[in-house]
């Protein structure tokens, strides 16, 4: 191996960190754009297109990941909620919606959506952990973006009988109390995924802080 390719003070492998978050933060994107443009000539509805957490959550993702690799220091609870959005985005997939007809989605943005992007952005976490004192808050602040949300797409379904996803439209749901009971499912997967996170990932870097002395 040639010498000029080793990490000298780190500056190769920052290099090479943010090459990466960049070119994941383009392909997120570019999944997502050509999708809406997919979705916009169907004629399908726009706002439907931004009402799918999966889509958000990419989003937000890539941005998330644009943004750090940029060389700006994103916040850690920033960080931390895209991460957790990410993991459910993966986890809900894999257990309910692996089998559904997902219509026009092309199969390789399939990919790039619900296993590509989550697996990164966890494997970023986890490669490069948060401040220590990340552990130190509740992960009741994770609620915050998937709350809002479920309470948007609850209160537009029932204007407009239409929904995202099909556990939380009543009728598939087996009504109301159904859709509660995967909310609260939901919600608690949150936390324990948030939870999970937060506590490897501050315990990684704290454990690293301590080698480095």
């Amino acid at each position: 191996m040639r010498a000029d390719w080793l990490p000298v003070n780190g500056v190769n492998s920052l290099i090479l960190k943010r090459c990466a978050r960049l070119c994941l933060a383009l392909l997120g994107f570019t999944a997502i754009a050509v999708q809406l443009s997919i979705h916009a000539r169907m004629g399908f509805s726009l706002v439907n297109f931004f009402s799918y957490f999966t889509n958000l959550s990419n989003l937000l993702a890539a941005g998330v990941l644009a943004w750090s690799g940029s060389g700006l220091d994103c916040p850690d609870e920033v960080r931390a909620q895209s991460t957790v959005n990410m993991t459910v985005v993966g986890l809900v997939f894999a257990a309910l919606l692996r089998d559904v007809d997902l219509g026009a989605l092309l199969p390789w943005v399939n990919v790039v959506l619900h296993y590509v992007m989550p697996c990164a952005v966890v494997l970023d976490w986890l490669l490069f952990p948060p401040n220590p004192t990340l552990g130190d808050r509740r992960g009741s602040f994770l609620l915050v973006f998937p709350s809002v949300y479920l309470g948007y797409v609850l209160v537009r379904g029932a204007a407009t009988g239409w929904y995202p996803y099909p556990f939380l439209n009543p009728v598939h749901a087996g009504g109301a109390i159904g859709v509660a009971g995967y909310a609260a499912g939901i919600a608690a997967t949150f936390l324990l995924v948030g939870w999970a996170l937060l506590s490897v990932g501050t315990k990684t870097k704290s454990r690293r802080n301590a080698a480095n002395g």
